[in-house]
């Protein structure tokens, strides 16, 4: 039995569903907002408060992992500072100090940018419908599964081996805490490109999410899978990043790299070359480790052998962040 006075609870919303309710009451919300701090004294009932909705659609992103995706963390920061900014003016006016131009233009530049964003994550879901990822164009996890089971089934009607690769930017929460996620989304684009480049048109790319990426090298050896994918983070970190101060960064990324075996799914697959990536995490990073050759096989805890010094990176005209 419900309680008569707890207050009702918004719906739970898919991200997909949810995102133009968000935008609906949020128009409802900055006309209350200007009522409020201009004829009302700072009075306005939900003024106040920001509408439920964002609150439901965020914890809809949480639900299906994409609360750490770039575009959703901005939009959750951009939420959080418009509401904060608009409740400040509101508490200003309530003691007879109605909102200067600089103020009420500081606060309407914060909604203009969350409705821009708003859409932009829209629009992105619209993307990932046909399973590309829209900031970096890689295919997303969307139909990752079934094609890497198309994979497999072709190793077991032909014999041909494949690799999969596992990658992970190094350090990536530094960069976006230092520079800003317009930054992080730069560095995403460009390790896509990168990627897109080292590789054959044949061969499939995906991006798992955050700053994550699998690879699937088809007919290709696990020696012959370490050489394509040791070129590429070597190209990787020979490619800075420009800032918009005219400084530059550089990033460098870790890799995992497993080859098929009769009886191994894809899973499992996935699973052992994680194993190889935790090891090249933990043993430097920025480096290529072979699950089964740089590291024992089945192993999970114990620090990985060093896998071939890495191309010494150029001078920067700004130190390199990397992770």
């Amino acid at each position: 039995m419900s309680d008569p006075k707890r207050p009702p609870q918004p719906p739970a919303l898919s991200p997909a569903e949810g995102l133009g309710m968000v935008l609906d009451e949020h128009l409802r919300w900055i006309g209350q907002w200007h009522r409020a701090a201009f004829y009302r004294e700072g009075q306005g009932g939900e003024s106040m408060s920001a509408p439920a909705s964002f609150a439901a659609w965020c914890a809809a992103a949480r639900r299906d992992d994409l609360a750490h995706q770039p575009a959703v963390e901005k939009l959750a920061t951009v939420h959080e500072q418009m509401h904060r900014q608009a409740k400040l003016l509101l508490m200003k006016a309530a003691g007879g100090e109605p909102p200067d131009e600089d103020e009420y233009e500081s606060v309407m530049g914060r909604f203009e940018e969350f409705v821009t964003l708003l859409r932009r994550v829209e629009r992105a879901f619209g993307a990932a419908a046909s399973a590309l990822d829209p900031l970096t164009g890689l295919r997303s996890r969307r139909g990752m599964q079934e094609a890497l089971e198309r994979e497999m089934n072709r190793f077991l009607r032909s014999g041909s081996p494949f690799c999969l690769v596992l990658s992970d930017i190094d350090k990536f929460k530094s960069v976006n805490d230092t520079y800003g996620h317009d930054i992080g989304d730069r560095v995403l684009s460009l390790f896509a490109a990168v990627i897109s480049r080292g590789i054959r048109s044949f061969d499939e790319a995906f991006r798992m999410g955050g700053e994550e990426f699998i690879v699937c090298l088809k007919e290709t050896t696990l020696d012959e899978g370490f050489r394509v994918i040791d070129r590429l983070r070597a190209d990787l970190m020979d490619t800075p990043i420009p800032l918009p101060d005219g400084r530059v960064i550089g990033i460098t990324s870790s890799f995992g790299i497993v080859e098929t075996q009769p009886g191994v799914s894809v899973d499992e697959m996935i699973i052992r070359a994680d194993k190889a990536l935790y090891h090249a995490k933990h043993s430097g990073r920025n480096r290529v480790v072979r699950y089964g050759a740089d590291m024992p096989m089945g192993d999970e805890a114990a620090p990985a052998p060093a896998a071939p010094a890495p191309v010494p990176a150029p001078r920067r005209t700004a130190p390199r962040t990397t992770r």
